[in-house]
């Protein structure tokens, strides 16, 4: 490992500690959960950073009881993200749905350029690209999550999520289409419980943000009579939470 890389990790497992410091008082927990991350970091291909899935985690630690619902995933790739969120959701006792193609994105025609943080976006999102299947999801969660908590729903997301009506108390996206993050608003804001909210790990691309702050499609698809409140929009994660 070069000095960049070895300061990157550093900086890294700082800001974990920081984090973990915050959620559980014992040091022993704190180091615990700490390895339990690293683990599926150091052993499965993830697409996100581990800071960012760390907003959602720490979420989940924070759920209150009076909070109804199972935790969602939209978009698993190989199930590093999926291995850590059923880790959390055991902690809390609630279950895990995780909806994915498992084929990789869909076939689509959104031009993709740069995101609003700088960096290239140009060609990521093909047809195919992010596939991991539903055998190797299982087989990573089984060895460094908890596939107890989990249920695996395959296919894309407009022909599955529909039929779904299970209550969610939160929800992570990590879809990077637009397309596919209105369709997930669409089903899966409707069902999140007062007090829940959506995390979106792609906030930060321009064509996912008119998404996010399009009134109409708000008002006319997703069937709110106002928009609702929208945290760390062109940030790389957006929180949507529900109130009422």
């Amino acid at each position: 490992m070069g000095l960049t890389g070895f300061l990157t990790e550093y900086r890294d497992l700082f800001r974990l500690q920081k984090r973990m410091a915050g959620i559980f008082p014992s040091f022993g927990q704190q180091k615990e959960w700490i390895e339990k991350l690293r683990r599926v970091d150091r052993h499965v291909k993830t697409a996100h950073n581990p800071s960012h899935i760390l907003e959602f985690l720490a979420a989940i630690f924070a759920l209150k009881p009076g909070v109804p619902g199972c935790i969602v995933e939209a978009g698993a790739f190989k199930g590093g993200g999926t291995a850590k969120i059923s880790l959390a959701a055991k902690y809390q006792d609630r279950q895990l749905v995780v909806f994915d193609s498992f084929e990789g994105l869909p076939e689509n025609t959104e031009e993709h350029q740069r995101s609003v943080l700088g960096h290239s976006i140009e060609g990521w999102f093909k047809a195919g690209n992010f596939n991991g299947s539903l055998e190797e999801v299982k087989e990573n969660v089984t060895s460094y999550g908890d596939i107890s908590v989990c249920t695996f729903i395959k296919g894309w997301f407009e022909d599955t999520m529909p039929s779904f009506k299970q209550q969610v108390a939160l929800a992570y996206l990590d879809v990077d289409l637009a397309s596919s993050t209105r369709t997930c608003l669409k089903h899966l804001y409707p069902l999140i419980s007062p007090g829940g909210a959506i995390y979106s790990q792609d906030g930060d691309f321009p064509l996912v943000i008119e998404v996010f702050k399009d009134e109409k499609f708000w008002k006319e698809e997703v069937g709110c009579t106002e928009m609702p409140i929208i945290k760390g929009l062109g940030k790389k994660i957006t929180i949507i939470e529900k109130h009422s």
